[in-house]
């Protein structure tokens, strides 16, 4: 990737675990997505990364509910990547598999590796959140073999160096065929701290011809949005992974977050794709309505 080449700006439209009373914006019911998309395009970004709710705003792994989102985004805005979330705790592969079998969205986002997943808040001196992310392998093979069949590209979000690593022996065994969509995820307990160096140290592991771009979780965020961008990345904002502008104050919509990606784009001297452009980046074609 060189700074001359567009930057795919990304939101994370929802997430699965905010809800209302930490951020109003959040969109629960098909329609209140579809609204966010519209924001989210018209300020600039090419992607929207989806994790389904029902409409009183409980996490969905159901068909029927990632059909009404994609369908209302898409009555919404001529065309946008749709990227759907495979990953959970305690959701079978066929459950996941299913929804993308039955909505076919341009993109699935693909977990890496397993890993402790936690919030921990100095104040208390304690975790205020804490699981493990289990994403073995065979998981992993799994729902690469449905993608590969349904003609889905995976992007690979990796929480760590060692996921990124992890990406050669599935090239190597043909179920991961090149050219690859990394994002390096950062601000999470349990993965790799959120810093420029570190970025950089991942993004410098990532396999070579590969599109690769940033995921900030929290108030890292933007930090982080800024050292992608000068090093050549692209970038993902949006509610599910943080709820406040760079002056503090909370977004009233992810077309807040999105604008201020597109500001920042610029003001480094580079320019966001177009979904067009992201699709050609990507070699994500636009699917034709049967």
């Amino acid at each position: 990737m060189s700074l001359e080449d567009p930057v795919i700006i990304t939101c994370s439209i929802s997430g699965a675990l905010a809800d209302r009373d930490q951020c109003p914006a959040i969109p629960y019911t098909p329609g209140e997505y579809a609204a966010e998309a519209r924001r989210i395009v018209d300020e600039g970004a090419a992607m929207i990364h989806i994790h389904a709710r029902r409409p009183d705003g409980t996490p969905s792994y159901e068909i029927e509910d990632f059909q009404a989102i994609a369908d209302a985004i898409l009555a919404e805005v001529d065309d946008v990547i749709l990227n759907f979330s495979t990953g959970a705790i305690g959701v079978p592969i066929d459950k996941r598999v299913a929804y993308l079998r039955a909505c076919r969205p341009d993109v699935a986002a693909l977990n890496m590796g397993s890993m402790n997943y936690a919030k921990y808040s100095p104040r208390r001196r304690g975790f205020v959140f804490q699981t493990v992310f289990t994403n073995p392998f065979d998981e992993i093979i799994a729902l690469l073999q449905a993608m590969n069949e349904l003609g889905i590209k995976p992007e690979h979000e990796c929480f760590d160096v060692g996921h990124v690593g992890s990406l050669a022996p599935l090239v190597d065994m043909g179920v991961l065929h090149p050219p690859l969509h990394v994002s390096c995820v950062m601000g999470v307990t349990g993965g790799i701290p959120p810093s420029a160096r570190n970025l950089a140290l991942m993004a410098d592991n990532v396999p070579a011809g590969s599109h690769w771009g940033v995921i900030g979780i929290s108030r890292a965020q933007w930090m982080l949005v800024a050292a992608s961008l000068t090093l050549g990345g692209s970038v993902r904002v949006g509610l599910e992974d943080n709820f406040y502008l760079p002056d503090g104050t909370m977004a009233r919509s992810n077309g807040d977050l999105i604008a201020k990606a597109r500001q920042l784009t610029e003001d480094v001297g580079r320019r966001p794709a177009t979904v067009a452009q992201a699709r050609e980046i990507l070699e994500v074609p636009r699917r034709v309505a049967a």
